[in-house]
């Protein structure tokens, strides 16, 4: 029996883990399904984006307040849980703050009392986010996308993060042997006064539920993670990483497009030649994308990247005048849309089964496409590098060339190009006109 509490919790940080991992190859298999684009060349500056923007969140202290507070629950968030690796060796082990006998009281002390601190920041940062988000009525955060779950979700991961400080408090506070140490407890020390008419039983009780429910909590929230929008904890630096180093407005060009051209270009090739199999069994390949699958593997890693702040959509100059085009609906529709792809699989023996639905249409419509005016303001707003203006084009380019459902300004512009050699519509003789003008 001495040893039951760590066999338990030897099987709760297995089971914890294990379905951590489970979802994390079920992400990865997500992504995969995106075709291949290849974002391995210029690793330093790869690597010096990842540092700046994901580590160093030079991009989130642009708005100077929510930049602040996101910095304040990052840094106390990832520090403080530096404490989950002692809690979990004494859970494993059945030792005591066993952190404390390595690097010695005074600097044991120093880093139990920074936790300390960072956790009171961390509660009042998310009482302002709360606030923020449900009170003050900002404009961002009251777009019809943020309806029903996404607010829930918001407000969820925001009460993981009360609970979880304030059981470390408490377990802080509660610690007998701590508190007589009297080093390290800055703020707990303010908080035991609160159990002074406890038993110094039921205070070992008080400490030691808050420790497990702390680390049981912090298990929960690492598996809740992959179903919450709040996965840019972890997908922000691959996301960072990978991001398109291109100078922003210089668009792809599609190597299906550029296949045909070459072919109609060159008189000695054969348009029936097939290397491997007739030509009546091969699918052509598709102009642009109508769903999560003709999408990039990059474009669906920035899917699951969004955290759903909305400064893409508060910038976005469409949706400012009105228009119905969101970057942050964008993003939350494919990966709404790769999530119901990836579930279809998981019923159906890993085998996409055709549910009839696409992204296009279904998700995303054509007037939200249209809508666009390709400046770019939506990616340069993004704290962590997502590019919802690439799965514009490349729907876009779909409407146009596989299914010629350009709105009718920009097909009568086409058309003039096409006959006059200029967008307006008039002949080409009359092109130099305007030299003659006085």
């Amino acid at each position: 029996m001495h040893y039951l509490p760590n066999i338990l919790f030897a099987l709760a940080l297995a089971v914890g883990l294990g379905f951590f991992a489970m979802n994390v190859r079920k992400l990865f298999r997500n992504i995969k399904l995106g075709k291949e684009v290849d974002r391995t060349d210029n690793k330093s500056e790869r690597l010096k984006n990842m540092i700046k923007i994901a580590l160093g969140q030079t991009k989130m202290v642009r708005r100077p307040l929510s930049g602040f507070l996101h910095v304040i629950v990052y840094v106390g968030f990832i520090i403080i849980n530096i404490e989950v690796l002692e809690i979990m060796i004494d859970g494993l082990f059945g030792t005591h703050r066993i952190f404390k006998g390595v690097v010695g009281t005074q600097l044991y002390g120093f880093l139990i009392g920074t936790f300390e601190v960072l956790a009171i920041l961390v509660l009042i940062a998310v009482i302002i986010f709360w606030t923020r988000r449900n009170i003050a009525n900002i404009k961002r955060f009251l777009s019809p996308e943020l309806k029903g779950w996404p607010k829930n979700d918001a407000n969820l991961i925001l009460y993981f993060e009360v609970v979880l400080m304030s059981l470390f408090l408490t377990m802080n506070a509660t610690d007998i042997h701590f508190q007589e140490a009297g080093v390290g407890n800055i703020i707990s020390q303010f908080l035991s006064p609160i159990f002074d008419g406890f038993t110094t039983e039921n205070l070992h009780i008080i400490e030691r539920s808050a420790w497990w429910f702390h680390i049981l909590g912090i298990l929960v929230f690492l598996n809740y993670l992959y179903f919450s929008k709040h996965l840019h904890i972890l997908l922000a630096f691959p996301n960072t990483y990978f991001a398109n180093l291109n100078p922003k407005g210089q668009f792809n060009n599609l190597e299906s497009v550029t296949k045909e051209v070459k072919l109609m270009m060159d008189p000695a090739a054969d348009p029936y030649a097939t290397s491997t199999e007739s030509t009546e069994n091969q699918v052509p390949e598709k102009f642009g994308a109508s769903d999560v699958t003709d999408l990039s593997w990059v474009q669906l890693l920035n899917a699951y990247t969004c955290t759903e702040c909305g400064r893409c959509t508060s910038s976005c100059p469409a949706n400012l005048t009105g228009k119905k085009l969101s970057p942050r609906k964008i993003m939350m529709d494919t990966r709404d849309r790769l999530e119901e792809v990836g579930k279809n699989m998981d019923a159906n023996g890993g085998v996409f089964k055709d549910d009839g639905k696409q992204l296009l249409n279904d998700y995303i419509t054509p007037e939200e496409l249209w809508a666009c005016t390709s400046c770019n303001a939506c990616v340069e707003e993004c704290p962590v590098n997502i590019d919802p203006l690439s799965i514009i084009i490349d729907m876009r380019r779909y409407l146009v060339m596989e299914k010629s459902a350009a709105p009718k300004e920009l097909n009568m512009m086409m058309t003039n190009i096409e006959n006059n050699g200029a967008p307006w519509q008039y002949s080409q003789q009359d092109r130099l006109n305007w030299v003659n003008e006085d």
